[in-house]
């Protein structure tokens, strides 16, 4: 019996490696997405390439969720170190989770419990980082992500639902609001932003610009 559970455990970890190799091509969906589907959900997707996307928009999300995203191996050490230095608990340690991270957790995983999904999130995301490009990552995210209530996904359809204009017309207000909603996208609004959200937007605005300089050769970004 234990040998079967152990042969079931490869076999099931077998598959996220394998999908890590083959999602470097297609369209893949979130099993969030999945799920919707499968129970009769509303879903809404319109898959778009980062080549057309603006590079202000894609540098803004990458400022607004992971900084050190071209810089670490799919997990961030030291952020991580740094992290774990100052939490109380496993709470605190949300912040650590890269894009790489949650790009494996949209694609493979859960969202809770949180522990038993981190133990396979860091070894997955230093997989994915070894097999996918920065660029391939990036591009997967923006269209998996959870951008909105009633089934809101990927930045295509937010970017239409808030300000009716595609991915590459965004300029860098606009891209602002949209990323500082992904921490809360059922809450937060782009279109009709509180105070607190038109603040965060603000001094993510400002934030970009300093941090770009490596994104162009990492993103292969032009203005």
């Amino acid at each position: 019996m234990i040998r079967f559970l152990a042969q079931l455990a490869a076999a099931l970890l077998a598959i996220p490696v394998v999908l890590a190799v083959l999602y470097n091509f297609g369209t893949p969906a979130s099993t969030l997405m999945l799920y919707r589907m499968a129970t009769g959900q509303r879903v809404e997707r319109v898959w778009t390439p980062l080549s057309r996307m603006s590079p202000t928009l894609v540098r803004t999300v990458v400022a607004s969720e992971d900084t050190r995203f071209c810089r670490h191996i799919g997990i961030d050490i030291t952020e991580m170190r740094t992290m774990v230095e100052k939490a109380d608990d496993l709470e605190d340690l949300r912040g650590t989770s890269t894009i790489t991270m949650q790009v494996v957790k949209n694609l493979f995983l859960w969202p809770h419990p949180e522990l038993p999904r981190k133990v396979l999130e860091m070894p997955l995301a230093l997989w994915l980082d070894l097999v996918m490009s920065k660029r391939r990552i990036l591009e997967i995210y923006l269209n998996i992500a959870e951008w909105g209530p009633n089934g809101t996904f990927g930045v295509t359809v937010a970017a239409r639902d808030a300000f009716g204009l595609p991915p590459a017309r965004l300029n860098a207000a606009q891209s602002a609001r949209l990323a500082v909603m992904l921490p809360n996208p059922a809450r937060r609004s782009a279109a009709t932003p509180s105070p607190g959200v038109l603040r965060l937007a603000d001094r993510l605005e400002a934030r970009v610009p300093r941090e770009a300089a490596d994104m162009i050769d990492c993103l292969h970004l032009g203005d």
